[in-house]
């Protein structure tokens, strides 16, 4: 057996490379870090075959004095821990292996300057070996460049990716330390190539925006939220505004940038009822803890932490998102798109001739005759105070049998038109109802609004009521399922009891459905118990409770809402425009999808040519 011996300093600094000098990427946030720790208000990053072939970092921070230079090219000394209170670390950079180990697989080159001197110095370490050191000319600051990255290290070098994959890592590292101080000025270029520039003393909101996505300021929520000692800020897109994968999640912990499984899922839990599952929000949140709250000690390269009270900060963060999104009301994020509007573009057609018009008499005969199709007037639209007896009529026939066509609306006084989603002019296809309204046009998709009302309407019944008030069934159904299915449906009986579903266990491979909630009407409860063991089983224990269930009730509401084809009375259509201005988040259904869009007056009259 070998004998235990002490590793030279060179093995030394390349087994710590390893740890923290993965990629190009990882040596450009150690560097853009430190900068921002030296307090550095611009900051300038250049790259050449996306950091494979060069990497310079230059600030106008405090700058270091030759030994200091010297110091800092020696592993574990660092500037950024005054004491030994590691727990209370508040830069973002401490462990001081950084340097070294970028200088041991590279050739670095260190030129720095403190505001108070008259000249700088310059220390060039070429994989390990000091090859520089003398005076140098430049401004006050840092300029630090990292060249030949992995030269000698033919082993390593191989495993890297091609130069394009590595630029879009290192700028996706420099999008997210600008997002983090928006009080600091950042310059990226690439082969000569600005590729990003942000200026410094820039709000927060116009930051994220800039470098997230510009639609953000328009679809996009802010957030601004504390308990006790946290506190959470950022912005949030609307569900209706998603990307179909997550690298649009941008999560910040005390100005740190973090890949943190706790902060993922607890933004997948505050849009859970919003999205469909294969979709992702657009976000940055930057949470504020105390610094003994949470530890950044977990990981070589400081993306993961770990919290005291992980149980409170997922439950503040789902709330304050929650929250937040309620506020922006029935706001969508799907105007009429470009392509959408080209689609109504007439086209020049072959002049066909004249039909000869019909006599006078016959087209009285038409429009007065009892068997013509139009449906007959109804009163006007009810007012807001009136909406509510409406919507109860509403309900109570909502799952009725198709009853006929939409009756055309009659005309309406201004005061009636005033309503935020206007006042119901007829439907469409029996599934999309046309309303007018002051600037536009609205048209909303009933299955999706309605789904989403009813969901609303579930959860606040639950929060006010001790249960949901459920509907008995005259014979009770029995469903054949799994016993997988079974088990989890009978663990949560007495939860789901509280919602107005009402189960049984009936032998290993069936469940008796006594009662469903009477929200719901005429569901199919076969369906509706199949679809509610599939949420179960797919979740399972990776959610809390509270999370869980909402998923449940909205594979609940979809089955009470009302389907498409389901023609609707002006009256009705009307009454659930009424309820869709008075429910939080009636913009979007229970999948992320539009309830609604709007042909602005502009839009229109484009199409005819008026503008």
């Amino acid at each position: 057996m070998p004998t235990i011996r002490r590793l030279p300093e060179h093995l030394v600094n390349r087994i710590a490379a390893g740890e923290v000098v993965e990629r190009p990427a990882s040596a450009l946030k150690e560097l853009v870090e430190n900068a921002i720790d030296a307090g550095s208000t611009e900051i300038t990053v250049r790259l050449a075959s996306g950091g494979l072939d060069m990497i310079e970092v230059t600030d106008d921070g405090c700058g270091m004095r030759p030994d200091e230079i010297a110091l800092a090219l020696e592993r574990h000394a660092t500037s950024k821990l005054p004491d030994e209170a590691i727990e209370l670390v508040t830069t973002l950079g401490f462990r001081g292996e950084a340097l070294p180990s970028i200088g041991s697989v590279a050739r670095l080159t260190i030129e720095s300057r403190p505001h108070d001197a008259a000249e700088g110095w310059k220390r060039v370490v070429d994989h390990g070996q000091v090859a520089v050191d003398s005076p140098a000319a430049l401004p006050p600051g840092t300029r630090i460049r990292v060249e030949d990255l992995f030269g000698k290290v033919p082993a390593r070098r191989k495993f890297l990716r091609s130069p394009r994959s590595e630029y879009a890592a290192c700028q996706d590292v420099v999008r997210r330390l600008a997002m983090a101080r928006p009080d600091i000025g950042f310059v990226l270029e690439h082969e000569g190539r600005r590729v990003l520039a942000v200026q410094p003393r820039e709000e927060l909101a116009s930051r994220v925006a800039r470098l997230v996505a510009r639609e953000l300021a328009d679809d996009g929520v802010l957030i601004d939220a504390e308990r006790g000692t946290a506190r959470l800020t950022g912005v949030a897109g609307l569900p209706t505004y998603n990307r179909g994968v997550a690298d649009h999640q941008y999560l910040f912990v005390n100005g740190r940038p973090v890949k943190d499984r706790l902060l993922v899922g607890a933004v997948r839990g505050a849009y859970s009822d919003m999205l469909a599952r294969d979709r992702h929000a657009v976000l940055a949140l930057f949470l504020e803890l105390p610094p003994e709250e949470v530890d950044v000690n977990v990981h070589p390269a400081k993306t993961e932490v770990r919290f005291r009270d992980p149980a409170f900060i997922r439950g503040f963060l789902v709330g304050a998102l929650r929250h937040a999104l309620e506020l922006s009301g029935q706001k969508s994020a799907q105007p009429p798109q470009a392509a959408a509007m080209d689609m109504w573009q007439v086209e020049p057609v072959a002049p066909r001739a004249p039909e000869p018009a019909p006599a006078l008499g016959s087209l009285f005969a038409r429009q007065y005759s009892p068997n013509y199709s139009s449906a007959p007037m109804r009163p006007a639209a009810p007012r807001l105070g009136e909406a509510g007896s409406t919507w109860r009529s509403y309900e109570a026939e909502v799952m009725a049998e198709p009853s006929g066509r939409a009756e055309v609306a009659p005309e309406e006084t201004e005061e009636a038109v005033s309503y935020p989603l206007g006042v119901a002019r007829g439907q469409v296809a029996g599934t999309y109802i046309v309303a007018e309204a002051e600037d536009g046009l609205v048209i909303v998709d009933q299955h999706a609004a309605h789904e989403r009302l009813v969901l609303e309407r579930l959860k606040a019944a639950g929060a006010e009521d001790a249960m949901v008030r459920s509907q008995a069934l005259l014979l009770p159904e029995v469903v054949e399922l799994e016993e997988a299915a079974c088990d989890a449906l009978e663990d949560k009986i007495a939860d789901l009891a509280q919602f107005g579903l009402t189960l049984e266990r009936f032998g290993p491979c069936a469940m008796l459905v006594r009662a469903v909630p009477s929200v719901l009407g005429k569901s199919d409860v076969t369906a509706l118990v199949r679809d509610v063991a599939d949420d179960l089983a797919k979740n399972g224990d990776a959610l809390l409770l509270g999370e869980r269930l909402d998923l449940v009730l909205a594979t609940m509401a979809c089955h009470g809402s009302v389907r498409a084809g389901r023609s609707l009375s002006v009256a009705e259509m009307n009454a659930l425009l009424r309820e869709m201005e008075r429910t939080p988040r009636s913009g979007q259904c229970n999948h992320g999808r539009p309830t609604w869009v709007k042909l602005a007056h502009q839009d229109i009259e484009k199409l005819f040519g008026r503008k």
